[in-house]
């Protein structure tokens, strides 16, 4: 069930990447969750996507088309999903779409997406192919 007010895209069916509950600690003083604390969450979605694609160390290198729709405030449970949408030699994309669902109501909204591109590391620190 989507919030009415806001038009969104279909909720996604799959399982999210990462679910977690927006706290006190993550928000400015009128309660609503920063930016940056939402993106930090995506940023983590999309590298436990992008760490198992490279079997192993990557690094975020860009983050594309991230606007914000609409806001989470403490308490909601904030659901992220990741998926790879394409690849390089050594790079990954993966777009993320995070949605909220307040705690006292089972409808939900999309929060914001963006795309984040992701470079596998070798041991040396540089760039190396995909397996």
């Amino acid at each position: 069930m989507t919030d009415p007010a806001i038009p969104t895209p279909s909720f996604p069916t799959d399982a999210p990447t990462i679910r977690v509950i927006a706290m006190p600690a993550d928000a400015n003083p009128s309660g609503d969750i920063f930016g940056g604390w939402l993106m930090g969450q995506m940023d983590l979605a999309a590298a436990t996507i992008a760490t198992r694609r490279a079997q192993g160390r990557t690094a975020t290198v860009a983050v594309d088309g991230m606007a914000f729709i609409s806001p989470v405030s403490v308490g909601d449970e904030v659901s992220l999903y990741a998926t790879l949408i394409g690849e390089g030699r050594t790079s990954m994309k993966i777009r993320v779409h995070a949605w909220r669902r307040r705690r006292e109501s089972e409808a939900t909204c999309q929060v914001t997406e963006a795309v984040f591109t992701f470079v596998a590391i070798g041991e040396d620190g540089k760039s190396r192919p995909l397996p």
